[in-house]
C-alpha cells in the first residue's frame, strides 16, 4: 500500500476493525518513510460470477451497476451511505450463498428487491417498476397492493406480539 502523502511503497498496520456486518475490514496504517498515518478499507468481492442476461448473454458481475441501481431506486429518499454500503453487502451474501459460477439477472433482481422491500418501500417500487416492466397502471396496483397487504400483516404480528 502506498502513502498518500509521499507515495513511499512501505506501510506498516497499526490497527484493523471488523465492520459491524462483517463484511469489510478498516485499517489504519502508517508511512514508514514519513510517519503519515491513513485508513484504508478492505471488502469482500464476488468475483469470478458470470451475470446470464435477458437476451442470453454473459457479464462479469460489477457492483458499481448494483450500486448505480440501488442509487437510482432511492434517488430524492432519505438515506444514510452506511447504510447502503450494509444493504450492498446483504444483497452481495446472499448472491454469493446461491451462485455457482453463473447467476441470471432475473435471480440477483429479486434478491434485491427481498432486500430493497424491508429498506425503503418507495425505493423498492421504484426498482420493481422498472425491473418487472410495469406497462400499465394495473400491474403497479398489484404490486403496491401485495406491499401494502405485506405492511399489514407484519403491524398485525407485532400487535399480537406485544399482547402476549
Amino acid at each position: 500500500m502506498r502513502c498518500p502523502a509521499c507515495n513511499h511503497s512501505e506501510t506498516k498496520v497499526v490497527d484493523s476493525r471488523m465492520s459491524a456486518d462483517g463484511a469489510s475490514i478498516r485499517r489504519r496504517r502508517e508511512c514508514e518513510a514519513c510517519d503519515f498515518r491513513f485508513s484504508t478499507m478492505e471488502e469482500i468481492e464476488l468475483l469470478d460470477l458470470a451475470v446470464i442476461k435477458r437476451d442470453g448473454r454473459k457479464e462479469v458481475y460489477a457492483r458499481e451497476k448494483l450500486v448505480r441501481g440501488l442509487e437510482k431506486a432511492l434517488e430524492k429518499r432519505p438515506y444514510v451511505a452506511g447504510d447502503l454500503q450494509k444493504l450492498v453487502h446483504k444483497i452481495e451474501r446472499d448472491i454469493q450463498k446461491k451462485h455457482h459460477g453463473e447467476m441470471t439477472s432475473r435471480d440477483i433482481g429479486e434478491i434485491v428487491m427481498k432486500h430493497l422491500r424491508g429498506f425503503d418501500k418507495i425505493a423498492y417500487i421504484r426498482f420493481a417498476s422498472v425491473y418487472r416492466s410495469f406497462e400499465d397502471v394495473q400491474k403497479f396496483d398489484r404490486e403496491l397492493r401485495k406491499l401494502l397487504a405485506g405492511s399489514k400483516n407484519v403491524s398485525k404480528r407485532r400487535g399480537l406480539l406485544s399482547k402476549s
